[in-house]
This record gives C-alpha cells, structure tokens and sequence, in this order.
C-alpha cells in the first residue's frame, strides 16, 4: 500500500528554522509530483509548496523566500525546509503524492509545526 510518513515537526520561535521530511514507499517515487500542504485550526488546508518529477518547484506566496521544496529520489522522500518561521506558520503539515492521469493522490499523517512569538 501506499504509505507516506511525515517527520521533523515541533516547537521553533519566530525567526527560527525547521525541516519537515516525508518517506514514501507503494509508489514509483522518482515520477510523481510531490506537495506540502498545511491546515492550521480552523481553517481550511492550503497548498504550501509542490515540486514535479523534473525538479520544478511552485511555492504559496506566503512562503516564498522562506522555504524550499527538495527530493531525493534514492531515498523517496521529500523535503520542506522552513527558515524565518513566523507564527502564522503554526499548522499541521501534510505530504502528498500528487495526482497523476492512472493515478488518485495520496496523503501523509501531518506533522505538528508550532511557531512561538
């Protein structure tokens, strides 16, 4: 089965850095599109950053200059490096496979990211 694993969340104050990691397995990583996703309380979920097979990346307005979407391939994960965190950062964030024409998405668990003033 499809299985993607989120990890790297936790408590950081403004300014600060953190990097999130997504794991996947049940899939051909190296050809799909890859995304970051976040929901903070009580709001709907948002498209952070995505990245395709051939490395272009598209990223939220919000987040540009902030944070940088990578892959590794031999190791089928994806990366979401978050530098100058502020607290409207504060959500959990979501890995995704993206949809693809013989293929539905998939989604990970989330990870909690917790910005402090």
């Amino acid at each position: 089965q499809v299985q993607l694993v989120e990890s790297g969340g936790g408590l950081v104050q403004t300014g600060g850095s953190l990097r999130l990691s997504c794991a996947a397995s049940g899939i051909i990583f190296s050809i799909r599109a890859m995304g970051w996703y976040r929901r903070a309380p009580g709001k709907q979920r948002e498209s952070v950053a995505s990245i395709t097979s051939g490395g272009i990346t598209n990223y939220a307005d919000s987040v540009k200059g902030r944070f940088t979407i990578s892959r590794d391939n031999a190791k089928n994960t994806v990366y979401l490096q978050m530098n100058s965190v502020k607290p409207e950062d504060t959500a959990v964030y979501y890995c995704r496979t993206e949809p693809g024409i013989t293929s539905g998405g998939y989604w990970g668990q989330g990870t909690q990211v917790t910005v402090s003033s």
